[in-house]
């Protein structure tokens, strides 16, 4: 049955249907419909990170067409992904950090970045209508209220939502179209998972990154991953998907609970991280708290308060900040506009890529004093320096999206989207995390609690040990076995 009529057993109304071919009209209509096309794929070698995760990338397009070249069809494992923001490529890092950790070769393919095709044409115009209203939400307070929030709270929640979504994922299918479709694919979006099953490939797993269920997130023909037993619960039953109904449940075989998707690095290293944190608190050194902007650049007034906030005791010795601003260098102008002295303080990290990577080697067992902010305009080197600079850290300071789930003590400020608020209260629940800070003076209210009181570090650290041992946090590596698993 066509995955745009009938979801899990429950057939969608032909007025939803007829929207989503609509839909797909439309963007073809407007992009080009490019099925007729033999794109080339062939494994490149990626210079960012693929010394580091051993990640090698696929290209598409670029050589003859019908070229399939490179694969490693015994341990090659393809980690399908989109640049959205940060957080698709953060939890791609980490499922190829596994991958790389078991002995397989992860390869790299960001359906974003086949500029040619029509497919990423489809997400490229999907991708700036996010960030645009992600950007209008955190200025307009009425639009996030009427708009912004009923949408990632109740709309994607629909299926008939996914209805419209598997329909234009059709367009995205030619990219897979010389690969070899026996290679497991690892999904973290749920389009990569979709134009994988519409294209063939054969062992597809969709690990899905919210707390909160959305149909949005469905892949029908793949294996759904979560990370926590109350978005299993949600997702195996549809809950809210069509309003009051009772629907079909997904079939037992398609849904597993994994745990959280988390770098190996940061797993095998928990123990000995929250060992020197608690040391330096306990020693009197400055706490570091890391502060990270995402992909919409956006809530750049909480960050100003808290770096205002947080200048005496700069000055004093008693806390150090690094700062992440991925690569928005704009949002470095703006800071020193909205925090005043900043620029006097702080030591710069920009596009020097060994540099912040020997910083954050020195910095596990080094002093590290002031202010130092990190730009990098390559999206791997952006993303990943917060996992870098995660280790040395004693609170990650961020809104509840996917670094809710990394096992490192988390100060949340205010989300962006009703959906994440979810993340906040399971890392509340399972203690490695605070309660969402909603408004500025909350999260200054925390800041000093961090800052002046060790029960807080003490209990998230103790936390995040015991979780470790309970297997809260080997999603990562329970993704990558499911997945090669699949071909046998």
């Amino acid at each position: 049955m066509e995955k745009s009529k009938v979801i899990f057993g429950n057939v969608q109304s032909g007025a939803v249907y007829k929207k989503a071919v609509k839909s797909k009209a439309k963007y073809a209509k407007k992009f080009g419909d490019d099925s007729d096309r033999d794109y080339s794929a062939r494994v490149v070698d990626n210079e960012y990170i693929g010394d580091i995760l051993g990640v090698k990338n696929i290209a598409v397009g670029d050589a003859a067409d019908g070229t399939s070249e490179g694969f490693d069809q015994e341990k090659g494992i393809i980690v399908g992904n989109i640049r959205m923001g940060f957080g698709h490529y953060r939890i791609s890092m980490a499922i190829a950090s596994a991958a790389n950790a078991l002995g397989y070769v992860p390869y790299w393919m960001d359906l974003n970045s086949y500029k040619e095709t029509t497919c990423t044409k489809v997400i490229s115009a999907q991708n700036d209508l996010y960030s645009k209203g992600s950007r209008i939400s955190q200025k307009s307070k009425l639009f996030n209220r009427i708009v912004w929030e009923p949408l990632n709270y109740e709309g994607f929640r629909k299926l008939s939502y996914n209805s419209a979504d598997q329909k234009n994922a059709e367009l995205m299918a030619p990219v897979y179209r010389n690969v070899p479709k026996d290679i497991p694919v690892v999904a973290t979006h749920v389009w990569p998972a979709q134009a994988a099953i519409h294209a063939g490939m054969q062992n597809v797993v969709n690990a899905i990154p919210d707390n909160w269920p959305m149909a949005l997130h469905y892949a029908e023909g793949s294996i759904h991953t979560v990370q926590t037993h109350y978005a299993y619960q949600g997702y195996r039953i549809c809950n809210g998907m069509d309003g009051d109904k009772v629907l079909k449940p997904m079939p037992s075989d398609s849904l597993k609970y994994v745990g959280h998707y988390i770098d190996h690095e940061l797993v095998s290293n928990i123990e000995a991280d929250c060992a020197r944190r608690m040391a330096r608190k306990s020693s009197g050194k400055p706490m570091r708290f890391l502060l990270t902007i995402g992909g919409a650049g956006a809530q750049k007034e909480i960050f100003a308060a808290i770096i205002n906030e947080l200048m005496p005791d700069i000055r004093s010795g008693k806390a150090v900040l690094y700062v992440n601003i991925g690569d928005y260098k704009n949002v470095w102008e703006d800071l020193k506009k909205m925090a005043a002295g900043i620029g006097d303080v702080a030591e710069t990290h920009f596009n020097d890529w060994n540099d912040t990577r020997k910083f954050c080697r020195e910095a596990l067992d080094g002093d590290v004093n002031g202010i130092h902010v990190f730009c990098h305009e390559n999206i791997f080197e952006a993303v990943y320096a917060t996992n870098l600079l995660m280790r040395s850290c004693d609170v990650l300071v961020t809104k509840p999206s996917e670094l809710a789930f990394y096992p490192v003590p988390k100060l949340f400020i205010r989300r962006i989207g009703g959906h994440e608020q979810w993340g906040a209260i399971h890392s509340a629940e399972i203690g490695d995390g605070t309660l969402e800070c909603r408004d500025i003076p909350h999260t200054l209210q925390m800041i000093r609690l961090f800052l002046e009181d060790g029960t807080f570090l003490g209990d998230m650290c103790g936390n995040i040990i015991r979780n470790k041992s309970l297997g809260i946090y080997d999603g990562a590596y329970q993704v990558v076995k499911i997945a090669m698993g699949m071909r046998s």
